[in-house]
């Protein structure tokens, strides 16, 4: 669990680095000038760590379900060469995703203005900066965006239907007190990213609906990094006792 959330961590410290120096410059003196490679590689760094955080949190949900669900195999199945595995096979999938995404924008033609109505460089945005066709593109999006986002949501789900199950028969009050806190957090993460992933993406861009699209674009690139520290240690018990070892609380 903790070499997950480490990765998850990564992917978080990447996310924050990316986007909030340009929220900032655009807060603070109202708007910020890019240049394309620069937008190109802020996208290229917000697809890897949205794609690697979806399916970090997919396979942090088959950990949740074999500790809880077959606990005794846990330490046979979730061994140190399968965690690292998992995790390089997620990072390899990130990188091919992001070249299949950004690298026909490069070969764009882009007209002017060049003026993105946004707080960073998002995949819309910047296809709405162009003279050519992009329609291909966007079925090209659209597909991978089904394929990255519904299966590990569907692996997360069934994987919870089945803690769920398992924590309904468990006959005492305390054994299921623990069992359902050991996937809390990782659960709240969940509804918090995919939650308004879908808000984002299923509202059309138009009129108000494009400012409601900043506001939700806020929780998943700024809030969730933010609050990501916070769940998965002040809830959580080992990282309560170490920091009462140091007398940090």
């Amino acid at each position: 669990m903790y070499f997950f959330i480490a990765q998850l961590s990564l992917c978080d410290i990447l996310l924050a680095t990316d986007i909030v120096p340009t929220l900032l410059l655009t807060v603070l003196y109202g708007g910020s000038s890019v240049s394309l490679i620069g937008c190109i590689l802020q996208l290229s760094l917000f697809i890897m760590s949205e794609t690697s955080e979806c399916l970090l949190l997919s396979v942090m949900s088959y950990d949740r379900y074999l500790a809880i669900c077959n606990p005794l195999r846990y330490s046979a199945i979730m061994n140190h060469t399968v965690c690292v595995l998992s995790v390089s096979i997620v990072w390899f999938i990130v990188f091919i995703i992001a070249l299949i995404d950004v690298i026909p924008m490069c070969y764009l033609y882009y007209c002017g203005p060049h003026i993105i109505d946004h707080f960073y460089c998002d995949i819309e945005p910047i296809l709405q900066l162009s003279c050519s066709d992009t329609s291909i593109i966007h079925i090209q999006i659209l597909i991978i965006g089904v394929l990255n986002g519904f299966f590990p949501f569907i692996v997360i789900v069934i994987s919870y239907v089945c803690i769920a199950i398992t924590i309904i028969k468990i006959p005492s009050t305390t054994g299921r007190h623990r069992a359902f806190s050991t996937c809390s957090s990782h659960l709240i993460v969940v509804s918090m990213l995919y939650g308004t992933l879908i808000s984002v993406y299923m509202f059309p861009r138009r009129g108000q609906s494009l400012t409601l699209s900043k506001v939700l674009s806020l929780v998943y690139t700024v809030l969730t990094p933010l609050l990501n520290p916070i769940i998965y240690t002040l809830r959580n018990k080992d990282f309560k006792e170490a920091l009462h070892k140091l007398n940090l609380v």
